[in-house]
């Protein structure tokens, strides 16, 4: 039984069939779920309440947090201010964590493989189509790389994984900009696709000559080969809480209206290029307000007590000055 499923037979489904005050339901991006599973694990036992949240990608989060059939939708594409004002709707970042490429190569290891967003870039455009291409050849002279084509793995659903990736292509890549773009779902010019975080990681553990994309806690939960990454200030990083730390310290977020912040590419020598938050959306006169009041408890509760849980699954917790902007939000917007 795989990490994700393991913590959904122990928290997730146990919670939603529980007896509780109120019913919390969420849905949306699969980015945050171990981390969310691990919280509700945590709160179920401490309170008794309970969580069911659908990790179904941040497109369907929104969805049905617009349509009004959870009591928060998720998602790591944050709306903008006016589409929030369209929809009644209140969003802040739950956590931040890291996006990394992810490969299947025989007798490569974790972290053996370096790669940069031009690169990167081209594999996606179709470009670069050989693992022994000269670009990737250079990067990596001491790895020893087949001659056999790359076999491309994106995702298939509405993704906030996907908007930040292709964010990040397109402010490393001019060609990506305008053939491509940055989008939840975008024409992609290769590739094969796979649903969530989940799909992408169980199709590269079972493709040879994979390259693929997935939020971090997914590559080392299911023991992915990732790659290091060379960033803005042109230094090679490893994918850790440090330098994920580092790309999110540069982020001013009581300037941002909505907190739309997105933190591709930032600079600094230790920050990794592919960071991301993850946000949570509820609406601001809530249908059903006792639910609401329970979610609302439930996030102070995970960013009061779930620091530690988030660190040992390489995310990282909101600061707290970050976290008392967010809990005068709920209180002034929220009427529950």
């Amino acid at each position: 039984m795989n990490f994700v499923k393991a913590i959904v037979a122990a928290g997730l489904v146990a919670a939603s069939t529980s007896a509780f005050a109120a019913d919390i339901t969420g849905a949306g991006a699969t980015f945050p779920f171990p981390i969310y599973s691990k919280w509700a694990d945590a709160y179920k036992k401490e309170t008794g309440n309970g969580l069911n949240y659908q990790s179904i990608g941040s497109g369907g989060g929104i969805k049905q947090i617009q349509a009004k059939t959870v009591t928060f939708g998720a998602t790591d594409a944050p709306l903008k201010a006016e589409q929030l004002e369209k929809d009644g709707l209140v969003q802040w970042p739950m956590v931040m964590g890291g996006i990394v490429p992810v490969v299947n190569l025989e007798g490569v290891k974790p972290g053996e493989m370096v790669l940069d967003g031009e690169t990167l870039a081209n594999i996606y455009l179709g470009k670069i189509t050989k693992w022994d291409d000269a670009a990737i050849k250079r990067l990596n002279p001491n790895v020893k790389l087949p001659s056999d084509a790359i076999a491309v793995v994106r995702r298939s659903d509405g993704s906030g994984t996907t908007f930040n990736f292709t964010y990040y292509l397109s402010e490393v890549s001019a060609d990506w900009k305008s053939k491509v773009g940055s989008n939840t779902a975008v024409e992609w010019p290769v590739g094969v696709g796979a649903k969530g975080n989940e799909g992408v990681s169980g199709n590269i553990s079972q493709t040879k000559n994979s390259i693929g994309y997935v939020e971090y806690a997914y590559a080392k939960q299911n023991k992915l080969t990732y790659t290091k990454m060379i960033n803005k200030a042109g230094k090679t990083v490893e994918p850790t809480v440090e330098a994920f730390q580092a790309a999110a310290a540069n982020a001013d977020w009581a300037k941002a209206p909505g907190y739309y912040v997105i933190l591709a590419n930032q600079p600094g020598d230790k920050s990794w290029p592919m960071t991301a938050a993850t946000f949570i959306l509820m609406h601001k006169e809530p249908t059903d307000k006792a639910a609401s009041a329970e979610a609302i408890k439930f996030f102070k509760w995970s960013f009061e007590k779930g620091g530690k849980m988030a660190e040992e699954l390489d995310y990282i917790p909101m600061p707290d000055s970050v976290v008392k902007l967010i809990e005068k939000t709920w209180s002034s917007d929220i009427k529950s």
